[in-house]
Order: structure tokens, then sequence, then C-alpha cells
């Protein structure tokens, strides 16, 4: 259950903080790790994992500007998952501002902890790309809010 909290966390972030779209980018990834799961080496689980996440949470992305929902009920009060706290909510509040690349890599060098090369294998890019989203998107969190960057770095 903490590694399923875990992808919710990363997802959440990576939607920009809403926590329902989290959840279904969380239970999408799952899917498709079962379907791949004879074909999933031991000891690449939580990478795959991973890299299921950030495949969901673009998909996600590029499907709202292929539908247009419109919300007819309120969500219910209580969540599956308990909702982010006050540095956490700020934590959100500052990755939003950050297009997707930028986001995806600071989410997943920072808050995660992933290295440099294990971020690229996520995001399926090279290393110089990795090192260069996470500078440029450090520099646009300190540019905006100086003083709470130090969170992430």
């Amino acid at each position: 259950m903490t590694r399923r909290a875990g992808l919710v966390r990363v997802a959440t972030l990576l939607v920009s903080g809403d926590l329902a779209k989290a959840e279904d980018v969380v239970q999408t990834a799952l899917t498709r790790l079962y379907l791949a799961w004879p074909r999933v080496r031991p000891d690449t689980v939580d990478a795959y994992a991973r890299r299921c996440v950030v495949n969901a949470a673009t998909d996600e992305r590029r499907s709202l500007f292929r539908r247009r929902e419109q919300v007819r009920a309120q969500l219910p009060d209580v969540a599956a998952v308990e909702a982010p706290g006050g540095d956490e909510t700020t934590m959100l509040a500052l990755l939003a501002t950050l297009p997707t690349s930028m986001r995806t890599a600071v989410v997943l060098r920072y808050v995660e902890g992933l290295s440099v090369a294990e971020t690229a294998a996520a995001m399926r890019c090279s290393e110089g790309n990795v090192k260069s989203q996470s500078a440029r998107g450090l520099e646009r969190l300190r540019a905006v809010f100086p003083a709470r960057v130090h969170d992430f770095a």
C-alpha cells in the first residue's frame, strides 16, 4: 500500500495537484503494469511502475484536449487518500507553474529522489535533457518563489 501511496503522490504532482485525476492516473498505470506483469523483470518493477505513471499522466493531459467533460455533481468530501497538507499544497502550487517536462524532471529528481539516469529512463530522454529540465525548472521556481525552492533542492 505504501508503494501505491507513493505512486499517487507522484501522479498528484505530475497532474498539477488534482487528487482525483492522480488516482485515475495511478489506476491506469497499475492496470498497465498488471497486463505487462509477465514481461516485467523483478529488479525493474519500481522503475516500470514509475514509467507507467509518467505515461498515464501524459496520456491524461493529452486526452483533456480531445474531450470536454462537464462536471455535473460534486465529488464526495471523503478522499480515498489523505489530502495533502499545507507544505504539500504549497509544493503543488509551485510545481503547477512549470511546464510538463520541467515539472516531471523536478518531481522525479527532487521529490522521488531518482538519479539523473533513472529519471532519464523514466522520461525516455537523454541525461542531458534531464539535467537541463531540472536546472531550468529550479531556476523558474527560484525566480517566482525564492524562499520556497529550498524544499526541492
